[in-house]
């Protein structure tokens, strides 16, 4: 049976000191024009078409000998005069800024030693294979999310050597004969699908806001308000919409 902790009043930093284990997953939900993208595009994986709160995915590695967790991700990692792109090890300290990630989640599938250790060789495998992240492979996922006659084909924009986010996270699993998602190809998975996992486990959960759509919050601020008004109220306006058409 699945259990969410929900937790507040803790910083990022205390979050995962407290519950990033080595072969949990973590995710993440950012601020940036780009993980909103990512969120809205998840809508279609919810009956409702509720954004996800999820844009990135990564495998908690555990702590090292400089004291820090570190962690190993397919990200984007753009700096001055540097860039990597593709399958990477990275200390957890970059999530700790609650402005740039305002909600995250560890999710904790109980593996066994013997399983973390094979998740994590296959992850450092990726690492030395210098796997890359692929856009065209995240464009092909999303297709698949409008579409789901073709979430359990192969992606249509696969490429090799190549892994996004949440979708190196379901190929490390995978590799130690754990499915976290049945039924859904590896590279159509989103940080949303690891979330919704059948898989027994437990997640922590710590959410302070949602990317959300501005359209989607003003239709619900009329429907609230809309809700306030009497019957009378309602049909005084309804008659003024017909008067004026």
């Amino acid at each position: 049976m699945n259990k969410i902790v929900a937790l507040t009043g803790l910083t990022n930093e205390q979050f995962f000191i407290r519950h990033a284990a080595p072969g949990c997953v973590a995710l993440a939900g950012g601020t940036a024009l780009i993980d909103r993208v990512i969120c809205r595009a998840q809508r279609h994986v919810d009956e409702d078409d509720n954004w996800s709160y999820w844009s990135h995915a990564f495998l908690i590695q555990g702590p090292r000998l400089d004291g820090h967790t570190w962690v190993v991700e397919s990200d984007l990692d753009i700096q001055r005069k540097h860039i990597r792109l593709g399958v990477q090890e990275n200390r957890i300290t970059k999530y700790f800024n609650e402005e740039l990630y305002s909600t995250v989640a560890i999710l904790d599938f109980g593996l066994s030693p013997e399983q973390v250790t094979a998740v994590l060789s296959e992850g450092l495998n990726l690492v030395a294979d210098r796997t890359r992240y692929s856009l065209r492979e995240l464009l092909g996922a999303m297709l698949a999310m409008r579409h789901e006659r073709l979430r359990g084909k192969s992606n249509l924009l696969a490429m090799e050597k190549s892994l996004f986010c949440s979708a190196m996270v379901h190929h490390l699993f995978r590799s130690a004969a754990i499915d976290l998602v049945p039924g859904l190809e590896v590279k159509h998975t989103a940080p949303e699908h690891l979330f919704r996992s059948p898989l027994p486990h437990t997640t922590y959960l710590l959410k302070r806001a949602v990317a959300t759509s501005r359209f989607k919050q003003m239709r619900q601020r009329i429907g609230t308000r809309l809700e306030q008004l009497s019957e009378s109220q309602r049909d005084e306006l309804t008659a003024g919409e017909k008067s004026s058409g």
